[in-house]
């Protein structure tokens, strides 16, 4: 199978292939791109017209197909531009859950040629008046939980030199509405909606969208991605899916992958349990599913048995969320007595799976395979995947590196690891690595030397270019797809008066693949519980964030020469 992978890889990127490269040079980094990118993300978006009378967006019992989705998106963009100025380098923040409005607030911003801010839905108030001081939007977007959550903030925002006007468009929301803010349903009107979008002028290295990754330092960083960057992205996932299919018809299996390229193929159908706010939902799933016409749907919050309900009503062919969501289905009792026979791939990214649960979804599916993809914000999405027999015969490996990569390996004094076999942090450059991060040149500069994005991981590459992910070289830990950086997690402990000493880290769980622990020594004469703690870190941190276990130590925590705690020491003696 790894020759047919080989050859197929070699076919489709050859000379006039579908796939074929050039070399370029973007912000002065020589780096290949697809002779067939294009232009922008709005193309995408314009694109998808051919598909009017189809399915688009399923979210739970609603439905919206591409061609009312196509009058939403028109609507709101004039919206934007003509009634707050909103064009090209301005923001336009997004908060909410993964409602239908987020989908067509995307494309209606990108298209306009503002960038999207993609706002971690699970933001305290604090962690949004951050995130909003820092992007300085024009307009925030957001569902009736948000609303009421920055509506205490909102003048904070709004005034002082570095004040912003922050129009608020409040989302199935009835209560009262703050000042300066309108309903959805006051201002999209797809009934009266212009036939064209308003004119915009997009470079390919304009920023098309800003996530909010957490940071080391204890503030997130909006990390900026370009609209060259997400186009990449997405003919990377067409051209993994490509190879993989033609590969495994070279030995008469399937990848699970959907075909990408072919219109007239039956509607694929993707479910995305994972939110929004993240390039895992967004740039593998949304991207995809709306440049091939195929229909996405979303759940109002993750349950596995009303994700099984909706892939038999649907005919889901592809699921993709964080490991543990296909664990709990599949280990699920209504697994047996859904109809699941619709899936052709099952997976996802956002945390390794688990070499045994790679088998049990090659066993459980009827017709379909097991995928995974590995990938960062700061790449747009993949940096590489892994799927069907390759998968199976290789499942502790996340796959090969997209073609429009470089990718290299090096130790902890920057030197390039050239051994077979030898470990060493995994830098990739190119064409999907992102802008840089908003307002942060130093940590820009720390985690882009050259054009190389040091991705953080420790890993391995053998002999047929397969990648596999050994450690994290950052003091990170990963709960349910969702990064957690424990000096975060640490400041905000830190504020608490009886806390002397805190060391946070990941512990592993079944179905979280890690939750987050905590050791803490208590200073003399105070006293703290973990019920105490858990409430005075309830409005500092999103709840995923905030320690699971707690362990109350009656001694100094263990540091090194330097001074640093030794956490691997910490876990080992606290969990075995």
């Amino acid at each position: 199978m790894i020759e047919e992978f080989a050859e197929a890889w070699e076919e489709l990127t050859a000379p006039g292939a579908q796939f074929a490269m050039k070399e370029v040079e973007v912000r002065g980094v020589p780096m290949r791109v697809f002779e067939s990118e294009l232009p922008s993300m709005r193309f995408v978006w314009e694109l998808s017209a051919g598909y009017a009378d189809r399915d688009y967006v399923v979210f739970e019992d609603e439905r919206y197909t591409y061609g009312e989705a196509d009058a939403i998106v028109k609507s709101l963009a004039h919206h934007l531009v003509d009634e707050h100025g909103v064009g090209r380098g301005d923001r336009v923040a997004v908060s909410m859950r993964n409602y239908p409005e987020w989908v067509f607030s995307y494309w209606a911003i990108v298209s306009v040629g503002a960038a999207c801010v993609g706002m971690n839905a699970w933001w305290t108030t604090d962690e949004m008046k951050y995130g909003l001081s820092d992007c300085r939007p024009k307009v925030l977007i957001a569902d009736t939980e948000r609303v009421e959550r920055v509506a205490p903030i909102l003048d904070d925002l709004r005034s002082g030199e570095n004040g912003q006007p922050l129009h608020v468009i409040a989302v199935r929301h009835d209560g009262d509405l703050p000042d300066d803010a309108s309903r959805w349903a006051d201002v999209v009107d797809p009934a009266s909606a212009p036939t064209t979008l308003p004119p915009a002028e997009i470079d390919p290295d304009d920023d098309a969208c800003i996530f909010y990754t957490s940071g080391t330092t204890g503030f997130p960083k909006g990390a900026q991605l370009t609209h060259r960057g997400s186009v990449h992205n997405l003919l990377n996932l067409a051209f993994m899916a490509a190879v993989g299919n033609a590969a495994e018809a070279k030995v008469g299996s399937t990848s699970g992958l959907p075909d990408l390229a072919d219109a007239e193929a039956p509607q694929n159908v993707f479910m995305a349990p994972t939110p929004l706010f993240h390039v895992t939902a967004n740039n593998c799933l949304l991207h995809p599913a709306t440049i091939s016409g195929s229909r996405i749907v979303f759940l109002h919050k993750w349950d596995a048995g009303r994700a099984l309900e909706l892939i038999e009503r649907e005919r889901v062919t592809n699921f993709s969320g964080v490991p543990t969501m296909s664990r709990e289905m599949l280990m699920h009792d209504d697994w047996d007595r859904r109809d699941t026979s619709s899936l052709a791939g099952m997976g996802g990214g956002g945390a390794p799976l688990q070499p045994d649960l790679v088998e049990k979804i090659d066993s459980s599916l009827k017709g379909g395979a097991p995928s995974t993809g590995y990938g960062l914000t700061e790449t747009h999405g993949i940096v590489t995947a892994n799927s069907g027999s390759l998968y199976v015969a290789k499942p502790s490996s996340c796959g090969r590196v997209v073609p429009v990569l470089d990718a290299k390996l090096v130790d902890d004094a920057g030197n390039e690891v050239t051994e077979q076999g030898g470990r060493g942090e995994l830098c990739v450059r190119g064409a999907v690595v992102i802008k840089g991060y908003l307002n942060r040149e130093e940590a820009t500069a720390d985690a882009i030397q050259d054009g190389w994005f040091r991705t953080g991981d420790i890993a391995t590459i053998d002999d047929d270019g397969f990648v596999f992910i050994v450690d994290r070289a950052k003091d990170m830990l990963l709960r349910g797809g969702e990064n957690v950086y424990c000096s975060e997690v640490e400041a905000a402990i830190y504020e608490h008066p009886a806390v002397a000493e805190a060391a946070v880290f990941g512990v592993p769980d079944d179905r979280l693949g890690e939750i987050v622990g905590v050791a803490i020594v208590v200073a003399p004469g105070t006293s703290l519980d973990e019920s105490t703690l858990t409430d005075f870190l309830a409005d500092k941190l999103a709840k995923f964030k905030i320690p699971e276990r707690v362990w109350f130590m009656n001694d100094a925590l263990p540091r090194n020469a330097s001074g640093k705690f030794l956490k691997r020491e910490l876990r080992e003696t606290l969990i075995g």
